[in-house]
């Protein structure tokens, strides 16, 4: 059967884009010495992600999704399909973004829907979840926060997804950090989150991270791959970190999908109350 072995990793990323660049083609060279064809950078690795959410940080390098930055990338990935996140400008906007490429240029992109604390003060929001066809399949994209929002893994499932690439900043507690970051409550709600989306889609879930810590906020590393049924097989723990997973794209998820399916068994027809504005407290 046909074998797509994904890499993930937990790495640093700052403002110092040329040491970025320098670290993104050590991964690339290590996940084509390991077999890999898929590989999953965290959130800003171009350039790093601010500094605070509390509204008042500078904000990143923004670069445009035609020009060098991304095309440098490009050719770094070669044969390699590598998702990576970074700030793009466009239409006189920020965007928390993300991007699809190989050696052939872009395939796909993504903009942050969902914002915590003010991270609006520098990013405008996206609007849209949509899959992208590469040469491992039909991928998602999502990042960070969108984790927590099982609508967003589902509408990038329903678009045909069978890959989904969560790519993170996502910090240990900031109010009351437990002394052993794996044991943090907000470690803990990272891993919740990747394990149930990847089960309640049936899909491989690739969620990477940054590690170490940028400003106010220190990251909660453990970028991990999580099989359809919910287990995690592969993960960095609190290190900087590669790992790898073979999977059977259709095989796999055929399998799982077989008995109980979740996207079979959906009811759209009951969901409305879904797209209703949600209370606000009083």
């Amino acid at each position: 059967m046909p074998t797509t072995r994904v890499a993930t990793v937990a790495a640093p990323f700052d403002r110092d884009l040329e040491a970025d660049f320098a670290r993104i083609a050590r991964l690339i060279d290590e996940a084509k010495r390991q077999g890999a064809q898929l590989l999953a950078l965290p959130e800003a690795a171009l350039g790093g992600y601010v500094s605070d959410l509390g509204g008042s940080a500078s904000p990143p390098p923004a670069f445009a999704v035609d020009g060098p930055e991304i095309a440098r990338l490009a050719a770094l990935a070669g044969d390699l399909v590598v998702t990576a996140g970074y700030c793009e400008a466009a239409d006189g906007r920020r965007y928390n973004a993300a991007v699809c490429v190989t050696g052939d240029g872009v395939l796909g992109t993504y903009r942050k829907v969902h914002q915590p604390l003010r991270e609006d003060a520098t990013y405008a929001a996206g609007d849209a979840f949509e899959a992208v066809d590469t040469p491992i399949g039909r991928i998602g994209m999502q990042i960070c926060w969108d984790k927590g929002f099982p609508e967003a893994a589902r509408a990038l499932a329903i678009d045909g997804a069978r890959v989904i690439v969560s790519m993170s900043a996502w910090p240990v507690s900031a109010t009351n950090p437990h002394p052993d970051p794996a044991q943090d409550r907000w470690t803990r709600r990272f891993d919740l989150f990747d394990r149930a989306r990847a089960l309640e889609n049936q899909v491989v879930w690739v969620a990477s991270n940054q590690f170490g810590a940028f400003g106010s906020l220190r990251f909660a590393a453990n970028a991990k791959i999580v099989d359809p049924g919910g287990e995690i097989v592969a993960a960095t723990g609190q290190t900087q970190s590669m790992v790898v997973a073979d999977f059977d794209l259709d095989a796999d998820l055929d399998a799982h999908r077989a008995g109980m399916n979740n996207l079979r068994d959906r009811r759209p027809d009951v969901y409305g109350v879904l797209t209703r504005p949600a209370l606000q407290p009083v």
